[in-house]
């Protein structure tokens, strides 16, 4: 049976055994959606790349410490997720923001909404647009949240935090993407 034919268990199987085209198989079928999940964390083409690769490395160097082949996509996912956040944190730790470039770039995203417009209008760019001019701690939880469906137990572990400053940062990153796009709506 060639590959393109087999699922995902047996491919896994296949690559612990370090079959090098059920690896590249493995890659072709993943590299996409975990490409779009690095990105959406470090907001850099080139650095979400990177990320990708050498989370696939990671993957396929520590196979035999997965227990269970059905969920190599959410243990992949995981890797992708927390590679992404530790290299947004390391070229981010000592960049600031002067305020006049964050005020800006608000002005910039007002695109002339008619005032009829409700909240499950408004443009899908626009809301991400509007979520990455959040506060970091804001913006991650709530793309693992929303985008990539993590709960708050998941994402506490993610981002290192207890379960209760999960629920209320994630729940203050909502109150302040709802306030930023209040006044776009209301245009």
């Amino acid at each position: 049976m060639s590959l393109a034919k087999q699922n995902i268990e047996q491919l896994v199987e296949l690559c612990k055994s370090g079959n090098q085209f059920a690896q590249l198989e493995v890659y072709n079928r993943y590299y996409k959606a975990m490409y779009n999940v690095s990105y959406r964390i470090v907001k850099d083409s080139f650095e979400a790349e990177d990320i990708m690769q050498d989370a696939f490395l990671s993957a396929f160097t520590k196979l035999d410490t997965l227990h269970d082949t059905v969920t190599f996509g959410s243990w992949l996912k995981r890797i992708v997720i927390n590679k992404s956040i530790y290299n947004y944190k390391k070229s981010h730790k000592y960049q600031n923001v002067p305020y006049d470039d964050v005020a800006f770039k608000m002005e910039q995203a007002d695109d002339g909404i008619p005032s009829d417009y409700e909240y499950t209008n408004v443009k899908a760019q626009t809301v991400l647009d509007t979520l990455n001019s959040l506060k970091e701690s804001y913006r991650v939880a709530l793309t693992l949240h929303l985008i990539e469906g993590y709960d708050y137990e998941e994402i506490s572990d993610i981002m290192d935090m207890s379960y209760a400053n999960c629920r209320t940062t994630i729940s203050r990153a909502k109150a302040s993407l709802r306030q930023k796009l209040q006044p776009q709506v209301e245009h």
